[in-house]
């Protein structure tokens, strides 16, 4: 990994990512706006700020709808840093690897109104398909870098940009690609809030109240926040990134992916844990190597508790565990992505970021070793997973 890009609510750059963790900084915010929603409970909510859409060139940037101007963005950023010539990028030995959970909910909602209002598709903008298609965010960035190798395009929720992280990987390891932009986007929208407010899974909290939701692992939480956002990394073939001359940021060394095959919204804990123990197996390292555990943990109980249970066959109380969640909320697609860089981000450190609002541990999540306050350590190899609905499963293993 040579190179990360970031949209977050709580930064855009690596700098201001890293000081908002450092200074326990939470990106939620209320949405007063979404009262008007009928019905809908949500109030709270991750947004993304004061990021310029203009960087873009004009004509790559209309067919793209705000989760395909973050991920252009922040693959913009990631490429800068790599340093990596664009003639590289531009050739058959580099590709794309990125997601969404859907297209562009904003654009998705105007359609369907201009239908509803005219009858018709007179109002129908000849874009507006590039900015919903499931593979809008893939599509539009492989557009802009003129993309000639693979693009794939891993449409799993949760775990989208884990998996395209993972792909991208797979690519590389296999000798089909030299270099891979790998990552993923969503945007906020109430019909997101929506979903998870009718599955009893959105926080509540009040407007009074944003910087205390979520709350993984905590007795008093009440469920998940849903945010915006985009990362993407530069993943290269070592030889390749060392003959000339990168800064690596990490290696990624494992990963793996399988469904828990028994539900569609309730996670099992055994899926999980089979998905760790994979992701080690593949790093060919043991769960004792492992300094820090990254874990998906949205601040809902049946998902918490899960996850708890499948670290604690894994590993019980001897690796450090905490859920960054608590200051982006839940990205989705994005999710991921951003805390990989995370994770980067505390290995270049040697500093573990602990869970943001986690007060009193929820006995049923207990028996692992939460982080609740920072600790300085080396911190030379970590794990990360996200899990998402369909059961679908995907840990990361990096090392510096």
């Amino acid at each position: 990994m040579t190179g990360m890009g970031i949209i977050s609510p709580i930064g855009n750059t690596k700098q201001d990512v890293y000081q908002s963790l450092l200074t326990n900084r939470s990106g939620i915010e209320s949405v007063d706006s979404w009262a008007q929603i009928k019905d809908l409970r949500v109030r709270v909510a991750g947004r993304c700020r004061d990021y310029d859409a203009k960087r873009i060139n004009r004509k790559d940037r209309r067919t793209m709808g705000p989760m395909a101007i973050m991920a252009a963005l922040s693959t913009l950023d990631a490429i800068a840093m790599s340093g990596i010539d664009p003639d590289i990028i531009s050739s058959t030995g580099a590709g794309v690897s990125m997601g969404s959970t859907t297209g562009s909910g904003g654009v998705i909602e105007k359609i369907f109104n201009d239908f509803l209002t005219s009858g018709g598709i007179s109002c129908l903008d000849g874009t507006s398909f590039m900015k919903i298609m499931n593979h809008s965010v893939a599509a539009n960035v492989a557009a802009m870098l003129k993309t000639k190798g693979r693009v794939l395009s891993p449409c799993s929720a949760c775990s989208t940009s884990t998996q395209a992280i993972g792909e991208g990987f797979e690519m590389i390891k296999n000798g089909y690609q030299t270099v891979m932009i790998c990552g993923g986007a969503d945007e906020l929208h109430y019909s997101t809030a929506g979903v998870f407010d009718v599955l009893h899974a959105a926080s509540k909290k009040s407007g009074a109240q944003p910087l205390k939701t979520p709350r993984p692992f905590d007795i008093a939480r009440d469920g998940l926040v849903v945010s915006e956002g985009a990362g993407a990394l530069v993943l290269e073939e070592y030889e390749h990134a060392k003959n000339r001359g990168a800064d690596i940021l990490g290696e990624l060394i494992g990963y793996y992916t399988c469904c828990d095959g028994e539900h569609m919204t309730s996670p099992s804990a055994e899926g999980m844990f089979r998905c760790m123990k994979g992701a080690l197996n593949q790093a060919g390292c043991g769960i004792s190597e492992i300094d820090y555990i990254n874990a998906h943990a949205t601040g809902t109980k049946l998902g918490d508790i899960a996850e708890s249970k499948a670290i604690k066959m894994i590993c019980n109380d001897k690796i450090p565990v905490s859920a960054t969640k608590g200051f982006t909320g839940h990205t989705l697609a994005a999710s991921g992505v951003m805390e990989t860089i995370f994770c980067l981000l505390m290995m270049e450190h040697n500093l573990i970021i602990p869970t943001l609002n986690l007060e009193t541990i929820d006995p049923d999540c207990d028996g692992i070793f939460h982080v609740q306050k920072q600790i300085a350590k080396s911190v030379n190899r970590v794990m990360t997973s996200n899990f998402a609905f369909g059961g679908i499963n995907a840990t990361l293993v990096l090392q510096k």
